[in-house]
């Protein structure tokens, strides 16, 4: 059976999101396999399979980012993983920075095509650290997941 690329990078998303937690300093609340009460309050999170996490995944973050277009494996995994943790939007508008593209959000052919013709998954990764220090600066409380968040960068790799 050959693998697609969601598949293979969905199980570095599950291991870097974990199980079940519900840490007040959290701004997502009660979350699971990284699917956040907030983001999903229809979804029950304490009975939340992992099956049913894919499928989430899939749908509203790889698909809705349209990363099967990223021909570099391990950008597209970065850009998921960032889209995961600091939502979709975030995620596309920094590739679109350091892509030098249009800043709207939305991948589509123009900003594949740029993505696609360049180098840019250490500038992602660097962009992505950049942007979690700020987050670190400008919420205090956010600080005490800095350190994780940097290891996550780190260990974003297939």
């Amino acid at each position: 059976m050959i693998m697609g690329k969601f598949d293979i990078c969905i199980p570095v998303i599950l291991r870097h999101e974990g199980g079940y937690v519900n840490n007040p300093n959290d701004p997502g609340g009660e979350t699971k396999y990284g699917i956040s009460k907030r983001a999903f309050p229809q979804v029950d999170i304490k009975a939340l399979t992992v099956e049913r996490a894919k499928e989430i995944y899939r749908r509203h973050y790889w698909e809705r980012m349209n990363l099967e277009g990223i021909e570099d494996l391990e950008l597209a995994l970065h850009v998921f993983d960032h889209g995961v943790n600091a939502g979709p939007k975030t995620a596309i508008r920094i590739l679109q920075r350091i892509a030098r593209v249009k800043v709207d959000g939305l991948i589509g052919p123009c900003t594949l095509r740029a993505v696609n013709l360049s180098h840019l998954k250490d500038g992602y990764e660097k962009a992505r650290i950049e942007y979690y220090i700020k987050i670190a600066v400008k919420r205090p409380r956010l600080k005490i997941f800095l350190k994780g968040w940097i290891n996550r960068v780190g260990t974003t790799h297939i």
